[in-house]
């Protein structure tokens, strides 16, 4: 017998049983993961608006408010040209119109001799006259469009108290003005109007009438004889228009002043018409609707009484 080689020739094996002899190493099984379960991602909650953006003024409002500002204040400026002609010390009228005091005792003589100084008053009578005349008929003018459009849209709800709500205006004005004095912390209500503006805007109006009719009788005492006489004579007619002249000034600075204090967004509205104000605020656009409902209302009541 012959022996074995001790090493075969590997490429002398058949290839169909090499494969099959082969020893292959376990394979190492491992499970499949489990898929994953999918659960809805929540949405994230949408923010909402803390501010919005919503019209307070009209174009025309607006408008007639700026061109009766220079208005306004040329129509007192050349009215202090004129007073002066009155108010001079060195001449001490026997009437003394412009004065504060009881009989011949004055507490106050309008103006200071500086401010008729500052103003370079002296002798310009007639500068005064001419300014004042053609002014007069610019506010005279603008004032009759201002009333118009306040009784043609409706505005004049907003602005005018009613009949019936003039107790509950004069505490809500006195609320504004305690409060702006910093003598409350109660916050009056936020509204397009409070009540302290609805009676100064009001009281504003008549003053502009009364300073065109006692204008026009100092103006033509004899042409217009009949409203001199009902305002209490030339005299008296030229007290009149002198403090509601006076009146009009307290007006400027207390207004001035309140739309300093109030902020730029307040005189945004006067400017764009458009005011930022809290998103949950009540809507202007209500006020009206609720405002011309009281005003049907009380025409309904009163058509009901008589």
């Amino acid at each position: 017998m012959s022996a074995l080689p001790s090493n075969p020739d590997p490429s002398s094996r058949d290839p169909a049983t090499s494969d099959k002899d082969a020893v292959c190493p376990p394979a190492n099984v491992v499970d499949a993961p489990p898929e994953p379960t999918l659960h809805p991602t929540p949405e994230a909650p949408t923010p909402r608006a803390t501010i919005r953006l919503e019209k307070k003024h009209p174009l025309a409002i607006r408008w007639m408010h700026w061109i009766n500002f220079p208005v306004l204040f040329t129509m007192i400026w050349s009215g202090l040209l004129i007073y002066w002609g009155d108010s001079d010390n060195a001449y001490q009228h026997p009437h003394r119109v412009y004065r504060i005091g009881l009989g011949a005792w004055t507490l106050f003589r309008f103006f200071p001799e500086w401010v008729y100084r500052w103003l370079n008053a002296p002798y310009q009578i007639t500068t005064g006259l001419g300014w004042h005349f053609v002014f007069m008929w610019i506010f005279a003018i603008n004032g009759l469009l201002y009333v118009t459009y306040l009784a043609l849209s409706g505005h004049w709800r907003l602005m005018v108290p009613h009949p019936g709500t003039w107790l509950a205006t004069a505490k809500e004005a006195l609320q504004v003005t305690l409060y702006d004095l910093h003598l409350t912390r109660v916050h009056p209500p936020a509204k397009k109007y409070n009540g302290a503006q609805k009676i100064a805007y009001t009281a504003v109006l008549l003053m502009g009438a009364g300073s065109l009719a006692t204008g026009l009788a100092i103006y033509k005492p004899t042409q217009a004889h009949l409203l001199t006489s009902l305002l209490g004579g030339y005299e008296m007619a030229r007290w009149e228009h002198f403090w509601l002249t006076m009146g009009f000034c307290a007006f400027f600075i207390v207004h001035v002043g309140q739309v300093i204090k109030t902020g730029w967004n307040n005189f945004r509205g006067m400017v764009s018409g458009y005011e930022i104000r809290p998103a949950d605020s009540r809507p202007y656009s209500e006020e009206i609707t609720t405002a011309i409902d009281k005003h049907h209302t009380q025409l309904q009541k009163g058509k009901e009484a008589v």
